[in-house]
């Protein structure tokens, strides 16, 4: 048989996902504070798209807010000296050269502050001591050899934000071609230094650097943290008092003073931030009946510049000229379209869900019912990647918190007497009971079981035990107080 080229013509049906259909696709799944930073972002690379003036609602930051009401003091003050005793008179010329000469932004929008003398706030913006530099501080008032400086140098670069060493000692002197006098010298030196505890390669290090600084004469405290660590985590008191042959009393006292250390010396200089959630939606209830509100704070309002259009129809403008400005145009009128259906399917998702979840909205988590992804996409005629991209990472804010709108899907857990309650609503009052319990008698995850069937939800300890491992509670012996 054989073998040749030809050329043969076939027609066939693809999905092409065109720019566009990208375009629309990352605003559909941006969040609030993402989509405006993608409509800015827009406004100036398409110069064919501009803001309808006083449309955008401005964000006023709580510091600015502060300032502006001191400067409306002040003003008022001024006022009140002026139609007052009298006592002393208000320089209006000096005012007026002020508001004239355009010297401050803020002077020539609420008036004189007492803040106007102050220097920038770039020049008193000031950052936290890292546990770095917390750290050489010290090191650099104590009396060191040149090696031994040089090794504790190279610890304190290699601490994790806990204070471990995050490092492997054996290579990082041997990058340092330190001797393991130095070495060792350091890891002492440092591990000295306030907070007590950093330098550690590990927890039980840590902690016993901490016991032999407070208790240096104590001989059963680091033998319960070297030896028997695992047990007193599993409070198996008992066991602990057997093989050092202590009283049960003494054990528990230990565990009251290991209470007291920290674990994670680096823990006051952790410079994480605080991470904050600008909800996407509201949810409200008006005259009995619940309503939905879309966040539109800071979002600028788009329309296509009149302008170009002209430009545009104008023959005179060359052929590169008119092409550009044509997709420019296309591009911002894509963008306004996206945007809009955007916000539409926003608005009919949450509908369905609010209408699906009624009594999550009227009486809490507990009553919150199974709903899966399909649900709402048959319910509104999307498909499910839809509604996947539409609850990703975007929240509402109702009378009981902020939540993600992810959160209302949940399986399906059924009831002794017919029907079903979504996971979270279980979850919810696995953590209920757990908090009502005697935290000397802690309920197991059998108990929590059959706590459960009496309130009619049929579960499996295997389910208690995932939905209470998934909210962070311990177990039973975990949870156990015995002081």
């Amino acid at each position: 048989m054989g073998l040749e080229l030809q050329q043969s013509q076939r027609m066939t049906q693809k999905l092409v996902i065109t720019a566009q259909l990208k375009q629309a696709i990352r605003l559909l799944q941006l969040n609030h504070i993402e989509l405006i930073a993608a409509v800015n972002q827009e406004l100036v690379e398409n110069p064919t798209l501009e803001e309808i003036p006083g449309t955008a609602t401005p964000v006023v930051d709580a510091g600015e807010q502060r300032l502006q009401d001191a400067a409306r003091k002040d003003q008022a003050d001024i006022v009140d000296q002026n139609n007052g005793t009298g006592s002393e008179s208000v320089d209006w010329e000096k005012i007026l050269e002020d508001r004239a000469s355009g010297a401050s932004a803020f002077r020539s929008a609420s008036g004189p502050s007492r803040f106007d003398d102050l220097p920038p706030i770039e020049q008193s913006l000031s950052s936290t001591t890292t546990l770095s530099e917390h750290l050489l501080w010290q090191l650099s008032m104590q009396d060191v050899s040149s090696g031994e400086e040089r090794c504790a140098t190279a610890i304190i670069h290699n601490l994790d934000h806990r204070g471990y060493l995050d490092a492997d000692p054996d290579q990082l002197r041997e990058t340092l071609g330190a001797s393991a006098e130095d070495m060792a010298a350091a890891f002492q030196r440092v591990q000295g230094l306030d907070p007590i505890g950093c330098g550690a390669r590990g927890l039980a290090e840590c902690l016993l650097i901490q016991i032999r600084r407070h208790w240096p004469d104590d001989p059963f405290f680091p033998r319960i943290i070297s030896e028997h660590i695992r047990n007193l985590e599993n409070r198996k008191y008992k066991a602990i008092a057997s093989a050092l042959e202590l009283h049960l009393e003494d054990v528990l006292e230990y565990h009251k003073m290991l209470r007291t250390l920290e674990p994670w010396p680096g823990r006051p200089f952790s410079d994480v931030e605080n991470q904050y959630i600008t909800p996407d939606i509201e949810v409200i209830k008006q005259s009995g009946l619940w309503s939905i509100r879309q966040n539109e704070d800071g979002l600028p309002r788009l329309r296509v510049s009149r302008y170009y259009r002209q430009v545009l129809s104008d023959k005179s403008s060359s052929r590169e000229v008119h092409k550009y400005i044509k997709e420019r145009l296309e591009s911002a009128d894509f963008l306004i379209k996206s945007i809009y259906k955007r916000q539409n399917t926003i608005q009919r998702v949450m509908n369905a869900i609010l209408e699906r979840q009624q009594d999550f909205f009227e009486y809490g988590p507990e009553h919150m019912r199974p709903m899966v992804l399909r649900d709402i996409a048959d319910e509104i005629g999307v498909h499910e990647s839809t509604v996947s991209r539409v609850t990703t990472n975007k929240y509402v804010l109702c009378p009981h918190g902020i939540f993600e709108l992810k959160y209302f899907f949940s399986a399906a857990i059924p009831r002794l007497s017919g029907g079903a309650l979504g996971a979270e609503a279980v979850k919810e009052k696995i953590r209920k009971l757990i908090a009502e319990e005697d935290p000397r008698r802690p309920q197991s995850d059998q108990s929590l079981v059959g706590s459960l069937r009496l309130q009619n939800i049929k579960i499996a300890r295997r389910t208690v035990a995932k939905y209470r491992e998934a909210m962070g509670i311990l177990s039973s012996a975990q949870r156990k107080r015995v002081f």
